[in-house]
Order: structure tokens, then sequence, then C-alpha cells
């Protein structure tokens, strides 16, 4: 370990949650040179509906029934002093290879401008709906530099998240491409690519008659637009026939690697989003539905959190073993927490509602540093109690390990000159960039 003063200091400091005051003290010793590019990809964790941070990655057991309900019993992670839900066995082993940020804000309790807010790090309301993180990395990732692959490059597994237009004034070239059906089942059903039912045996015969029916090419031949619409139905066989959808076969993996991930949906979109990963593909989401838990909320906790649990934990090892965690970000993250206090009384009879006003995300890979704890709430989980952490802090410093100019302009429908991000003097609430995580 390097004993330097101000190594030692930085590093014990946020390994005992303390890495905002740590932030706060060294100043401009952190926040002086932007970190280097390390990241080429993206996988969001999408928890659609908002999860609860005291029963994920910021337990309160000293809160009292009244906050934690039945969830009393947080579990020592593989980092000092750190702890999260007893229901994260797997992710508690491998917490050395993610960031907490307990400190995120917003104070928007609607489903869909929360969602809008932390996709995009802009306020609501503004005369632009602007773009979203994955459409954003799609542009300057994928057309903008050259990308060639014909798998799209911003993927949503399995469903479109529906909270909000994901492309803004970019337009539907950037909307992100739903696979559709369930990665769970086999073959996994993927939109536009996968017939259940019909083999490849099948669509060629099918390709072929349909080419002896078309006469009316033969006798247009050499027409610029023809070929145009002939070099589209060859790229959508090739990704229908050729190696290109072999990547949606999930059966080419070993069953005992299937089997760690989890036979879940969950499980194996976490799965799949490796595989994307792997291609070359710059952005994955993983909408993971099922955490808008205003009733039965215990009951769904006791379901979903060893889910998550088998998934994430499987894909941060995966990764690593692969050595794709160096180059790929996992975020994980809803668009708001849940109320803290457990509301007993009916209709809810023990569900949380939604609570903008702190929550928790985690970040791993991409140059993001593992085991660290960035911020803290209050003894209830009610308020932020040290350095608050916007959307726009966090998105902005993915942004710089991907080594996207955030000070860049998006391609406007009316020519004007939109940055990639707001900053302070567009009205924006922002605490800096995680620096004291970043490499």
């Amino acid at each position: 370990m390097n004993t330097s003063t101000f190594s030692l200091t930085r590093r014990e400091a946020m390994r005992l949650g303390l890495a905002g005051t740590a932030g706060f003290l060294l100043g401009d010793r952190i926040i002086a040179a932007a970190p280097p590019v390390k990241a080429k990809a993206v996988i969001q964790i999408w928890m659609w509906g908002g999860p609860c941070h005291l029963d994920t990655f910021d337990p309160k057991p000293d809160a009292g029934a009244d906050f934690c309900g039945p969830l009393k019993s947080p579990i020592a992670t593989n980092v000092d002093g750190v702890r999260i839900c007893e229901l994260l066995p797997l992710l508690a082993k491998q917490a050395d290879k993610y960031a907490i940020i307990r400190s995120m804000t917003h104070g928007n309790n609607g489903h869909e401008t929360a969602s809008y807010m932390v996709q995009t790090g802009h306020k609501p309301g503004e005369s632009d709906a602007y773009p979203c993180m994955g459409a954003v990395v799609s542009h300057f990732k994928g057309a903008a530099a050259g990308y060639k692959g014909l798998i799209p490059p911003y993927i949503v597994l399995t469903q479109p998240q529906g909270r909000f237009d994901e492309a803004g004034f970019l337009g539907s070239r950037y909307k992100p491409f739903a696979t559709g059906g369930d990665p769970a089942k086999t073959p996994f059903v993927v939109e536009g690519v996968v017939a259940p039912g019909v083999t490849d045996e099948r669509q060629v015969a099918r390709r072929e008659l349909l080419h002896n029916l078309n006469t009316f090419n033969h006798a247009a031949k050499g027409d610029p637009r023809l070929a145009a619409l002939a070099q589209c139905e060859k790229e959508a066989y090739d990704l229908i026939l050729g190696d290109a959808g072999k990547v949606f076969a999930l059966a080419e993996e070993k069953d005992e690697v299937r089997d760690r991930y989890g036979r879940s949906t969950f499980g194996q979109s976490c799965l799949m989003a490796r595989r994307l990963v792997e291609r070359g593909v710059p952005y994955v989401t993983i909408n993971y539905n099922g955490w808008d838990t205003h009733k039965q909320h215990f009951q769904t906790m006791n379901r979903k959190l060893p889910e998550l649990d088998q998934g994430m934990a499987t894909l941060l090892q995966d990764l690593s073993e692969r050595g794709l965690l160096d180059s790929t970000i996992v975020w994980w993250g809803g668009e708001f927490g849940r109320t803290p206090r457990v509301q007993w009384e009916p209709p809810w009879s023990g569900g949380r509602n939604h609570f903008g006003n702190v929550f928790c995300s985690v970040v791993a890979g991409g140059g993001f540093k593992g085991g660290y704890v960035v911020g803290a709430s209050d003894q209830t989980g009610e308020a932020v109690a040290e350095r608050p952490v916007s959307p726009t802090d966090l998105i902005g410093s993915m942004y710089d390990l991907l080594g996207i100019d955030t000070e860049a302009t998006l391609p406007h429908p009316q020519g004007l000159a939109v940055k990639v991000m707001p900053a302070g003097a567009d009205g924006v609430t922002t605490g800096g960039r995680l620096r004291e995580i970043m490499s």
C-alpha cells in the first residue's frame, strides 16, 4: 500500500464511507485533472420502478423496524467497514469490484420526470427533450465513431423502458433496439432476428422464393435505389442467418455458465449483456422491472433481491475473469429510492413509496475504483448527510471515462448549439465529478 499521507487518508476515508468528506478536504487536488479514457462500453442495470436504498446498499438496522422492517441484519462485504443487505451475499463477496454512491439526490418523486433526470442529467420541462445516456453513447461511439457492426450500438433487454423518449431530439435513429422475447427461454426470440418455429433452412428457402417471384428487380437492374434496398436486405439476412445474429444464441453458452447467472429473465439478460459487449456493442440496458413496491414490499424483496444478487454478482465476476471489466462500466440504479419509513398502514400494508431525496447507485469497471463508498445518508436514510451527488455528476463522470467531451455539441434538428451535458450555469444542481472514485 502507498504510505503517503495523501493516498492513505483518502483511501481509508472512502473505505469507511467518508469519500465525500475526503473529496471536499482535498479540493482541487482531486478535481484538477480529467481522468484518462478507460471505458469502451456501458452495461446499465435499470431498476425500473426505483429500488429502496435501505434494503440494498445503504442498510439502516439501528433505525428500527419502522425503517428497516424485517431486513435488519446487514452483512459484511469483502471490503472492511462496508455492509449491505443480507439478501445480497454474492454481491457482498464482490464489493471490491464496485463503488456505492449513497448520496444520490434530485428531489423528484415522479416516475417519468425522475427517470428523465437520472438518464439524461437534465431537468424536466425544458424546451428540448434531451437524449438519454444510451442515445448519446450510441451517437459518439456508434455512428460518429464509424461503428460497423450489424448489431445496433444501443440495445435494451428486453422491453422498452417506456418512461420517457430515450432518443429525445436526436430522433428515431438513436432509439434503442429493444429485443423483446425472454433470454431465459430457448430460443431467445429476438424481434426481427429470431422467428419462433422457423428454422434457418426455412428462412433460406423463403428468401429464394421471394427473389424468384420478384421480377421487378430483374427488370430495373442497376437502379441505385434498388441497390440500396438489396444491401439492406443482405444485412438483415446476415443478422438473421450469419454470425452476427448468433450473439443472441445463449444456447452456445455452457450450462454451468448459464446456471451461475441464474435461469431467470434477469440472470440471462446479464449473460446476454456480457455477450453483447464482447461483440463490441457500446451500450446495453437491462430493463429490470418489478421494483415499484408500494405494497407487499418485503415479500417482493425476498423474491427479487436473491435474483439480483446472483445475476449482477456473476456479471461482475465474469467480466473481470474475461478481462472486460476494466473497459466496461456497469451502472446499477433506478429513477429514485423508496420512502425510508415503511408505510405499514392500509392501503400500503408494508409498502414503500417514491423517494427522490436520497437514493443509491452502484458503479463498477471502466475506470471506476472498486471497494469504495461515496457520500452518506443520515441515520434513517431520509436525507443526504455527506457529498450530495446529482444525476448530472454521475453521468458526466461516466462520459469522462468514455472519452465523450461533455462540452461537445449534439446534432440538433434546428441547428442549435446544444452541449452534451448541462452545467451549473444552466440551473442544474451539481456537486462535481466523482473524481474520488475515478482512476
